[in-house]
């Protein structure tokens, strides 16, 4: 049985031929590419879609060349730490699919069989992950009302991602553990040079969440080359700066053609209490 619900009423979705369907009927359509879309007009607001297709198709374009690898390397070896045969992974705001897919091969690499899920409000965005790996179940979902049964999940992974503590525990069984990864202070600190008059680098807040026990944090920085304003431009339009750029600032990015650049993350590790 699925850990997926019913956004409707909230009773345990199974699947019916090319749809998701509870108890009281309640009937969600597979999508070709293989997601589902759980998503309600309530919990999505007028304004807030998820990422739209130039957002998506240009992190997907950048990740596909191996620029994060190092990043996603070590989120699966910290998956890898904590998983065991038979637990039920979700990957919480998915977006395309890149590090879903990632650590999903790490597992089958070191033959631990998982039952994995990824959510996302963009619908392009996990449109685009089903069509990546079809042995993950991909649903159109917001993190802040995930449709996902509570106590169902021994691991949870969140990617940059807005944080919604209350859903993330709800989901997490007890002792779950949750991976999360941020930028740290000097994430794309030469790319913001290049572009802004006064840049400035990241907060990083502290680590302590509510109903989490903080157990673990790995620094991973490493220097990207990148070698062509295509790259560039897509490494800048994943970013939360490309919407509140103006127009002498995208001038100065559109003429970069190569930038070494500097990625700097944390991969921070949580167990719920």
């Amino acid at each position: 049985m699925s850990i997926l619900i019913c956004p409707v009423c909230g009773e345990k979705l199974g699947i019916s031929g090319r749809a998701y369907v509870c108890g009281s009927r309640h009937s969600f359509d597979i999508a070709r590419s293989g997601y589902v879309n759980l998503l309600l007009s309530k919990h999505i607001g007028k304004a807030v879609h998820g990422d739209n297709k130039l957002m998506v198709k240009a992190r997907r374009d950048f990740l596909d060349k191996g620029y994060y690898a190092p990043l996603c390397s070590a989120v699966c070896d910290e998956a890898l730490r904590y998983a065991e045969n038979g637990c039920v992974v979700l990957d919480a705001g998915c977006g395309e699919g890149y590090y879903t897919s990632a650590v999903r091969a790490a597992f089958d690499r070191s033959d631990i069989a998982v039952e994995m899920y990824g959510a996302d409000i963009s619908k392009v965005a996990v449109e685009y992950a089903a069509k990546r790996d079809r042995s993950v179940s991909f649903a159109a979902a917001s993190v802040f009302h995930l449709p996902v049964a509570s106590g169902s999940c021994d691991l949870l992974i969140t990617m940059f991602a807005p944080y919604c503590g209350e859903e993330y525990r709800r989901v997490l069984k007890n002792s779950g553990i949750m991976i999360m990864a941020i930028p740290s202070e000097n994430h794309l600190w030469e790319l913001k040079k290049a572009v802004y008059d006064t840049p400035y680098r990241n907060e990083v807040k502290p680590y302590e969440l509510d109903g989490f026990e903080h157990i673990g944090v790995r620094r991973v920085s490493f220097t990207m080359e990148l070698g062509s304003a295509e790259d560039i431009q897509s490494l800048f339009s994943m970013t939360p700066y490309y919407y509140k750029t103006g127009k002498t600032e995208q001038e100065r990015l559109e003429a970069l053609e190569k930038l070494s650049v500097q990625a700097d993350f944390e991969v921070l590790t949580y167990r719920k209490k």
